[in-house]
């Protein structure tokens, strides 16, 4: 089965509130067995146009885990601080 892999991209709006959201989104990302892999406020974009000014990529064991991880009740609660203090683009991708 292979690895599921959530990519979201930040336009930050408001920075204090990104932090609670970490702290809000901790817990249910550690429950799920997921990996958080890069957290990058300026990746080097090679080509087009790259949305916001903060990209994350979060490794699970699976795409069904990572979707699980999503719609899970305790990350829910987190959904909400993210969305008020960024505007988001969020993807779930299979690995190999």
């Amino acid at each position: 089965m292979p690895k599921g892999y959530v990519i979201l991209t930040e336009a930050v709006k408001d920075r204090a509130g990104m932090d609670a959201y970490g702290r809000a989104a901790a817990p249910a990302i550690a429950e799920s067995g997921a990996r958080v892999l890069a957290v990058d406020p300026k990746p080097a974009v090679l080509e087009g146009d790259w949305h916001g000014d903060q990209t994350v990529v979060l490794e699970f064991p699976s795409v069904e885990a990572a979707r699980a991880w999503y719609e899970s009740a305790s990350y829910q609660k987190a959904i909400a601080l993210r969305q008020a203090a960024a505007e988001t683009n969020a993807v779930i991708v299979a690995g190999f």
